[in-house]
């Protein structure tokens, strides 16, 4: 028998089983879909257990589609998202009748999936906007997909739900955001008052040549903020090389950021999203006045006003 999840009840139509082996050799993914015992269930060795328990009809999407894709920070955990009509699905698996036309989902190795668009329609349309924004960033940066696209297709589904999160979790939406506290860092500093920054600041190390990029910032007035934490690097000693390497490289155009940076970290700031909060971001409000006056005088010269 193959490794892959397979239909108990037509291995054992063909005989490529015998009952008891069945029992004593396999184990029950789902409903009459089996693995080998020792088998890692991986999200797509689950993914693709659910769409043969579907009778191979549904369409995986929704986070399981995007961690298909490419996303990372998806919770393994988390019950297998599955466009299917049934309203008492097994447990581990989670089903939707939703609207889903021919050309909004394709094959992904041995099942149906989502196309990256669709993907991005369903995980934008979350009950919490920090959640929506966060599940976009994560879609975007393996898939690197056009907001515009997403938008083109929500025109086919005016009536689907929380279409207008949709649309304002796309205004925020940033495919350098290389994990969900950055993503989380970056709504903490526009909600605080802050002018959107850039993501992903290209800076020269020491040595003049390999670079390192920041979280994020405002470039023109050379102001840097960081995200540390178990949820975004997970070595403790790669934190301090790359701390190091913060405070000792200039912007890739040669100059420094100086003092103008601040580094956050999950001890100095807890797990609070809450609107305004802005107390962990330690940026001095004369940085701010600067970062606003700056950006106002480069949107004027844009346009062609002195």
């Amino acid at each position: 028998m193959t490794s892959n999840p397979f239909v108990g009840s037509e291995a054992l139509a063909s005989g490529l089983v015998r009952k008891h082996e069945l029992r004593t050799r396999y184990r029950v993914v789902f409903p009459d879909v089996y693995v080998e015992k020792d088998t890692v269930l991986t999200m797509y060795t689950r993914a693709e257990a659910a769409w043969l328990w579907s009778h191979r009809e549904g369409v995986i999407a929704g986070r399981t589609a995007a961690a298909l894709h490419g996303a990372k920070w998806v919770d393994e955990d988390k019950p297998v998202e599955i466009m299917w009509r049934n309203a008492r699905p097994p447990r581990g698996l989670h089903t939707s009748d939703s609207s889903l036309r021919r050309d909004e989902y394709g094959r992904h190795g041995d099942v149906q999936i989502t196309t990256v668009v669709r993907t991005a329609f369903d995980v934008g349309r979350c009950a919490s906007l920090d959640d929506a924004v966060a599940n976009l960033d994560a879609l975007g940066n393996a898939t690197r997909f056009r907001a515009a696209d997403v938008l083109d297709l929500a025109e086919r589904h005016r009536g689907a739900r929380r279409i207008r999160r949709l649309r304002t979790a796309l205004e925020l939406y940033d495919p350098r955001a290389e994990s969900p506290r950055e993503t989380w860092l970056r709504l903490l500093l526009i909600r605080a008052g802050y002018p959107r920054p850039r993501t992903q600041i290209p800076v020269l190390r020491a040595d003049g040549r390999s670079k390192y990029y920041l979280d994020m910032g405002w470039e023109e007035q050379m102001v840097a903020v960081e995200y540390d934490g178990d949820h975004h690097r997970t070595d403790p000693s790669a934190m301090r090389t790359t701390s190091n390497a913060r405070r000792n490289s200039p912007p890739s155009d040669g100059r420094s950021f100086g003092s103008s940076k601040a580094i956050v970290r999950p001890t100095s700031c807890g797990e609070s999203t809450r609107p305004g909060h802005r107390d962990c971001c330690e940026i001095a409000e004369s940085s701010k006045s600067v970062i606003w006056q700056q950006s106002r005088r480069q949107r004027t010269r844009a346009r062609g006003v002195r």
